[in-house]
């Protein structure tokens, strides 16, 4: 059995939803369609179709044979263009998992933009703050925040952003102000649930001296957003990254503490699984990320001109005249 070309008419059939229709995009028989169907089917152990006279469905396993199959078939067209041509157009599906508030925030006004100057991509975008395995779940690239960088997967820096311990106005005329990190172990906190630290805060003093507290949770959340919207409401002291509060902190709704300690910063990397044979899909989005977070990125500067605006002027330069 060609396998290549199983998962072609396994993914056309899943797609136009007919073993007719199938076997006449692909200029073949319905017979042959059903013999490559079956033979596929014999040969993975499992159903993939359910059939009944009047429609088809996926099963669990056909479901996530046809997610791959897609992907797969994607590669090999940009495998075959690359062969025969020397100006490989980017094509196909991207699949992109992000954080949640990062990506709403930073990213979502982002995505526009890149459509409009590859529209032969398209994007399948995944928020989730949990770490994904991306080679597992399929995807071709993701956002991750993150201390230490990736050690499995090849990366590229979009930016850094500053870690802030903040609390409300109204928090600290309640509880007082903390001055060093010893003082926050009186203090009502609000952690996030995948920070690598758990409930160790970890700072710098203006001198490089480092300290550590253990500080006491009163709510956990998977979500900075969550946390933030507690602090904001006066219910504790947070640490958060610049990109999600730095615009509370501008506009008073969060005053940050201890200005003589520092949090180490965090980078915002670009993850994808290999550097070799990066697809071209991969290389222009990973491209315009690293663009638009240049040279400083938003949320490291004064009130002004925010992403969105700076990506519009460099999207400009993206965009192919047609």
């Amino acid at each position: 059995m060609d396998r290549l070309r199983a998962f072609e008419v396994f993914a056309s059939v899943v797609s136009r939803g007919s073993f007719t229709r199938a076997a006449d995009a692909l200029d073949t028989s319905p017979a042959n369609v059903t013999r490559y169907i079956n033979e596929l089917e014999a040969h993975l152990g499992t159903r993939l179709l359910n059939r009944s006279s009047r429609k088809l469905s996926l099963t669990e396993s056909g479901e996530a044979l046809y997610e791959r199959s897609k992907s797969i078939l994607e590669e090999v067209a940009e495998a075959e263009a690359l062969a025969s041509s020397a100006t490989l157009q980017p094509r196909g599906r991207l699949r992109i998992n992000a954080p949640v508030s990062f990506g709403i925030r930073h990213l979502a006004p982002l995505w526009p933009l890149f459509m409009q100057a590859y529209p032969e991509v398209e994007l399948d975008i995944a928020l989730s703050d949990r770490v994904v395995d991306i080679v597992e779940e399929g995807y071709d690239l993701a956002i991750r925040i993150s201390r230490a960088g990736s050690a499995s997967h090849a990366a590229r820096k979009l930016g850094t952003s500053r870690n802030i311990v903040c609390a409300s106005p109204a928090y600290l005329k309640a509880h007082g102000q903390p001055e060093k990190p010893a003082d926050l172990v009186g203090h009502r906190c609000l952690g996030y649930t995948y920070a690598a630290t758990a409930n160790e805060w970890h700072f710098v003093d203006d001198a490089g001296r480092p300290h550590m507290v253990k500080v006491n949770y009163v709510m956990h959340a998977n979500n900075g957003d969550t946390a933030r919207e507690a602090a904001i409401a006066g219910q504790g002291v947070i640490w958060q990254p610049a990109f999600l509060i730095g615009d509370d902190l501008k506009a008073g709704r969060l005053v940050a503490l201890m200005p003589g300690y520092r949090m180490p910063d965090i980078d915002v990397l670009a993850v994808y699984p290999s550097r070799r044979h990066l697809s071209a899909k991969v290389r222009v989005m990973v491209d315009f990320l690293v663009e638009a977070f240049q040279p400083v990125p938003s949320w490291e500067v004064p009130p002004g001109p925010g992403v969105t605006e700076k990506a519009i002027a460099r999207a400009a330069r993206h965009r192919r005249v047609k």
